[in-house]
């Protein structure tokens, strides 16, 4: 199967892993394999104490014609050398963006910082749209 690497970059608390763990659900369901957690994504003391994405986590899932790695980045200002990181092997990524917030600083942060490390494909995840 062709490998894919994709991850979800946006501003903090806009919801990128809450997002990820929901997409490992929803391929373990359909194709098979393991689904994630919120908790087993960010596994660090620190993030969970925080409640915040400090480094980048990887997960893993398939589909019928696919391999898929998923980095799911930090969003928060001080944690952006880890997002480019992530963001430097992706061949997509998801900007997740909250529909109660909308596009904030780190959300047009991360689409520079993705174009700059050459993210050649970017789809927008507009999330939170059950708050407004």
């Amino acid at each position: 199967k062709p490998h894919v690497n994709v991850g979800t970059i946006g501003h903090v608390d806009h919801g990128k892993t809450t997002l990820t763990a929901a997409i490992t659900h929803v391929m373990s369901s359909t194709y098979g394999g393991q689904g994630m957690a919120f908790d087993q994504i960010d596994k660090a003391p620190e993030e969970k104490a925080r409640g915040i994405t400090i480094s980048t986590s990887h997960v893993e899932y398939e589909s019928d014609k696919r391999h898929y790695a998923h980095v799911d980045c930090p969003g928060h200002a001080d944690y952006v050398k880890n997002m480019i990181t992530g963001a430097a092997q992706m061949d997509g990524a998801i900007l997740v963006v909250s529909a109660a917030d909308g596009p904030m600083p780190q959300t047009r942060e991360h689409i520079l910082l993705s174009r700059q490390v050459g993210v050649p494909f970017i789809v927008v995840f507009l999330n939170k749209a059950d708050m407004v």
